[in-house]
């Protein structure tokens, strides 16, 4: 079975587009200077809605992470075992993300991860991470 991919909205478009191009785009309030992840209309820190698009290092450290080994979801099936994880990019932002290509047992909280790309059917890209 195929992956979920999400589907961009008028709100996530700047978001995936950048995908396509393996850029790591994170929101940013220009009234408070705090990053926001992921996209909203309005800043949760401020309620501004002066919100701008910027790029990511795609460099951070993984702040805590769950092993799955039995998928709730039947589209995650052929996936399994996955790492649904938190990771904290240098920036400041906090993220949900997938950690891929790094085993199971090299995991650790406060570890350095680095963006990889899991390519989608249209050419957009999900972002996951690696350890670094």
């Amino acid at each position: 079975m195929p992956r979920m991919e999400p589907t961009p909205t008028a709100l996530t478009r700047p978001f995936w587009d950048a995908t396509r191009e393996q850029r790591l785009l994170v929101q940013w309030c220009d009234a408070c200077d705090a990053g926001i992840y992921y996209p909203r209309w309005a800043c949760p820190t401020c309620l501004g809605t002066d919100l701008t698009w910027r790029e990511a290092s795609g460099r951070g450290e993984l702040y805590t992470f769950n092993v799955v080994h039995q998928a709730a979801n039947p589209m995650m099936g052929d996936m399994v075992p996955y790492v649904i994880a938190l990771v904290d990019l240098d920036e400041g932002v906090r993220i949900v993300t997938n950690i891929v290509r790094t085993r199971d047992e090299d995991l650790k909280v406060g570890m350095a991860v680095a963006v990889a790309w899991e390519p989608l059917s249209d050419g957009r890209s999900l972002p996951v991470f690696r350890g670094a």
